[in-house]
């Protein structure tokens, strides 16, 4: 059985504004379906950004009624057929329009990422690990790269100013994820984590992980373990003073 959903959209750019759509919704329909059907039949020229339309590629992120989701995993049996269903693009990056915003921001940043760095000699297929390694770092390779965790960072999201010196939960999860790989090479990671991508300034309220759709347990698994490898090596009483020594 069907009803008639009452739907807010933002429209436009930075000077838009929320428009309003009485719009049809059948049974097991997600928001995207609504977006694409008011598309057809209301605003042809509306933007949204999506591909898979099956929680995979990460395309559709919006925020729904204030709280940043995947538009094609956020069934509307969510929501009374008496609410008003509010969508509006990611806040804490430019718009472009309507529902389209640029993350390019979040590209740059990991480019400032050193790769991977396999021990001299060894050729890919020769790399040996143990089963224990390969699963630590496992539920960081389920990232779909959707941008929530970075969206609803409140670091970011209500300080346009810490963009330049803060990466973000997803590429300091990616910093954490490659230091903890057993045949990483890579030098100073953790030191990196503090001064490249403002790891210090995370304060651990755990929102990255909240809003993640593959249930990434980010703060927890990644940033916290993260920020505890800088203190080893910063703070301890014995490294210190062989780092003094070496001065």
């Amino acid at each position: 059985m069907g009803y008639q959903a009452h739907f807010r959209v933002w429209r436009g750019a930075e000077e838009g504004e929320l428009r309003d759509y009485t719009v049809e919704v059948n049974e097991g329909e997600v928001v995207l379906d609504i977006i694409h059907r008011l598309q057809a039949t209301q605003a042809p020229d509306m933007a949204v950004r999506w591909n898979c339309k099956a929680g995979k590629c990460g395309s559709c992120s919006a925020e729904v009624n204030g709280r940043p989701r995947l538009m094609c995993m956020t069934r509307m049996s969510t929501f009374t057929e008496d609410e008003t269903i509010t969508v509006t693009p990611m806040r804490t990056f430019p718009m472009v329009k309507d529902l389209v915003t640029d993350v390019s921001y979040n590209y740059a940043k990991a480019r400032e990422v050193p790769a991977f760095t396999p021990p001299a000699g060894l050729e890919p297929g020769e790399y040996r690990m143990q089963q224990v390694d390969v699963q630590r770092s496992q539920e960081f390779r389920k990232c779909i790269e959707c941008f929530l965790c970075q969206n609803t960072c409140h670091v970011i999201r209500d300080h346009e100013e810490n963009k330049q010196a803060f990466s973000g939960p997803r590429l300091l999860m990616r910093v954490a994820e490659l230091d903890m790989h057993p045949l990483d090479e890579a030098e100073g990671r953790p030191e990196q984590s503090r001064g490249d991508h403002g790891l210090g300034m995370c304060n651990i309220t755990k929102c990255c992980s909240e809003v993640c759709p593959e249930n990434i347990h980010i703060t927890d698994n990644a940033l916290i373990p993260l920020k505890e490898r800088v203190a080893d090596r910063r703070y301890d009483p014995i490294l210190r003073l062989f780092r003094k020594k070496q001065d």
